[in-house]
């Protein structure tokens, strides 16, 4: 019983799924109002939001078992400790149950949690075989769990929404195209067409470099043309744990280099929502 509990919280990714809650409570509590953190609604909308997420979770390792077993054997858990077919009924009942809870809270929400569902199992089927397209359908979904706050609550702050939004899709960019090239030996077995296949590592490097420039810059202009923004907070916590990550994978070149910087950059999205509180 406990081998299957630890297999449950492994195939959902449940750490996954705790930043993701503290983020929306965080955006909320901090980019809207504390009065709302006990709001039912918000409560509803974290749930479907972790159903979604839980059975892309499980979507993907039914889709990836034979990859996986090359890339992280320790780790695969679907046809393992739980069998394929129980795994494809989790997801479609978490991928249901989400959607409908979505519509409870209103139809902007169960329209996104539609969508989201159909996009993660398409991700799983196909896309993340694909150069740089799965990379963008990840962090976009990452971000708009973010994102969704405003239909929810109509006087959030979309100005720092934005930006952590656009923080968390680029963290999230960053992280799957670092994953890619950790993955490289098994998605070039099974025929996948990632970043670091198609491309080859070094130019796989220049578009992290890039992307990080791209959203230093974003911020900076936002501050600078649209409304003076905390940029000594931002420094601290979205800037500089950025670019200790563009530094470390310069010198990146082993599987275990990269394993670590997939680590960092959860860790370095947790930092930019804890971040929220010092606002």
């Amino acid at each position: 019983m406990l081998r299957i509990i630890a297999s449950l919280f492994r195939v959902t990714r449940f750490w996954n799924l705790v930043i993701i809650a503290i983020a929306q409570y965080f955006t909320v509590y901090f980019l809207v109002s504390p009065q709302n953190i006990s709001d039912w609604h918000l409560a509803v909308l974290t749930l479907s939001t972790l159903m979604i997420a839980a059975a892309g979770y499980i979507i993907n390792d039914y889709y990836d078992v034979k990859i996986d077993l090359i890339n992280r054997p320790d780790r695969v858990v679907v046809g393992k400790t739980i069998p394929r077919r129980y795994a494809l009924l989790m997801h479609t009942l978490l991928s249901f149950a989400g959607t409908a809870a979505g519509f409870v809270v209103g139809w902007e929400i169960g329209v996104i949690n539609f969508i989201s569902a159909f996009l993660l199992w398409w991700y799983s089927n196909s896309l993340k075989r694909q150069p740089f397209v799965g990379n963008l359908c990840v962090a976009f979904l990452t971000a708009l769990s973010i994102f969704v706050i405003p239909f929810l609550y109509r006087d959030a702050n979309i100005m720092f929404i934005l930006i952590y939004g656009a923080f968390a899709f680029i963290a999230t960019l960053l992280r799957e195209i670092i994953k890619d090239i950790e993955d490289l030996k098994g998605d070039n077995t099974f025929g996948c067409r990632t970043l670091p296949i198609v491309w080859g590592v070094r130019r796989t490097k220049n578009l992290i470099y890039t992307l990080t420039a791209a959203f230093l810059a974003l911020v900076v202009s936002l501050h600078i043309v649209i409304e003076p923004l905390p940029m000594n907070y931002f420094v601290i916590f979205l800037f500089a744990p950025l670019l200790w990550v563009v530094i470390q994978t310069a010198r990146a070149d082993t599987k275990r280099d990269f394993g670590t910087l997939s680590l960092v950059c959860k860790v370095i999205m947790l930092l930019g929502v804890f971040s929220m509180a010092l606002l």
